[in-house]
C-alpha cells in the first residue's frame, strides 16, 4: 500500500509526517520555517525536507498516494493557492498545490492549518464520535475551526473561525488586522508575552526578568509556565488573566455554536490547567447552563501531531474521491 504525507506549516516550524495508509506513523521531520525569507525559500525548504524524509526510509515519490498540507491564513482551496498569510514575508497568491505537484508528481490537497488540526482530532483523537466540535489553537496567534453536525464549517468566504479577531476591548492592543482590542492580542503566545512586558515595565520583581536578561525578545510562553510553577507572581497573574480572557471567548463560542466539545490545542495549551483553570471558572459563571453542561472543554489528544495526522488523512480521502 502507498504511504501518506501530512504537512503542518507553522510560522516557526514545519512538521512533516509520514504515515501508513491506516494512519500509523512511520516517521516525522521538523525543521525551522524561516518564514522571513519569503515564499520561494519556504517552498523549497518543504520540498527538500519531504525528499529527505522519503530517502531516509528508502521511498520514492511513487510510493506516496497523496500529500495533505495545513497552511495558515487565507486560501483558495480548490486551486491550491495560499492567498495570504500574515506571519510570512512575501506571501500572497502562492500556488502551493501546483508547485508541489509539478515538483514531486504527487497529488496535493491544502486546507487551513487549524482545520487540519480539527480533522485529526475528530477522526483520530479526542473528538471521535462527536459531531459538533470547536478546536482552538493557542500559538503565536489564536485560531479556530468549527465542525457542525459532522461537517466542517467554512462560511461564505471560507473565513469562519477567526475568533482571534473577536473584539475584547473597544480600544486595546493594536492588531495586524488593522483593528485593536482583538482577543488574539491577549490569548496567544505573543499576547502573554506582551502582558508580561506590561507588568515588568511597572518595575515588578520577577524571575522572568533575570531569565530573559532584561530583553523581552528572549521571552517564551514556556518560560511563563515554568515561572508559574516557581510561584512567580508576574507569571501567575499573566496566566490567570490570559485564562480569564480565554474564558470569555469560550462563553461566546458556547452561546453561538452550542458545541458538545471545545478542544484546546497549540503550543501554549501545554500550560494546561495553569491556563484553563480560570477559563473554566469564567465559563461556569457566565455561560448558559444547558449548553455549558453539555460542552466538554478539553486539551487535544494528538498534541502537535494533530495537524500532520489531519492533513495526511484529509489529503488521502479528498484525492481518493476524484
Amino acid at each position: 500500500m502507498k504511504k501518506l504525507l501530512g504537512v503542518d506549516l507553522g510560522g516557526a516550524t514545519i512538521k512533516i509526517g509520514l504515515f501508513e495508509s491506516n494512519l500509523e506513523k512511520i516517521a516525522e521531520k521538523k525543521i525551522a520555517t524561516e518564514a522571513h525569507k519569503g515564499s520561494n525559500h519556504v517552498l523549497h525548504l518543504m520540498a527538500s525536507a519531504i525528499q529527505s524524509l522519503l530517502e531516509e526510509h528508502t521511498l520514492s515519490t511513487y510510493d506516496i498516494a497523496s500529500i495533505g498540507m495545513g497552511i495558515p491564513g487565507l486560501l483558495d482551496r480548490e486551486n491550491g493557492i495560499s492567498l495570504y498569510s500574515p506571519n510570512f514575508t512575501n506571501w500572497r497568491n502562492v500556488p502551493i498545490g501546483l508547485w508541489f505537484e509539478n515538483k514531486l508528481q504527487i497529488p496535493v490537497v491544502i486546507d487551513n492549518d487549524v482545520r487540519m488540526n480539527l480533522y485529526g482530532e475528530w477522526k483520530q483523537g479526542i473528538g471521535k464520535e462527536k459531531q459538533n466540535i470547536i478546536l482552538l489553537t493557542l500559538g503565536a496567534n489564536l485560531g479556530a475551526s468549527i465542525l457542525i453536525n459532522g461537517s466542517m464549517y467554512y462560511g461564505c468566504t471560507e473565513n469562519a473561525g477567526e475568533i482571534g479577531h473577536m473584539h475584547l476591548y473597544p480600544e486595546g492592543r493594536p492588531c495586524y488586522c488593522g483593528s485593536s482590542g482583538c482577543l488574539g492580542r491577549y490569548v496567544s503566545a505573543a499576547g502573554m508575552i506582551e502582558t508580561v512586558r506590561e507588568k515588568l515595565s511597572q518595575k515588578r520583581a520577577s524571575l522572568l526578568k533575570d531569565w530573559i536578561k532584561n530583553d523581552i525578545k528572549n521571552m517564551t510562553a514556556k518560560m511563563i509556565s515554568e515561572a508559574f510553577d516557581a510561584d512567580d507572581s508576574v507569571a501567575k497573574e499573566t496566566l490567570q488573566e490570559t485564562g480569564t480572557y480565554l474564558g470569555y471567548g469560550l462563553v461566546n463560542l458556547i452561546h453561538l455554536y452550542n458545541p458538545e466539545m471545545i478542544i484546546i490545542g497549540g503550543g501554549i495549551a501545554e500550560a494546561g490547567e495553569r491556563l484553563l483553570y480560570s477559563a473554566r471558572k469564567i465559563v461556569e459563571k457566565n455561560a448558559l447552563e444547558l449548553p455549558q453542561k453539555n460542552c466538554t472543554i478539553t486539551l487535544g489528544k494528538l498534541g502537535d501531531s494533530a495537524g500532520m495526522v489531519g492533513a495526511a488523512l484529509y489529503g488521502y480521502e479528498y484525492t481518493s474521491k476524484k
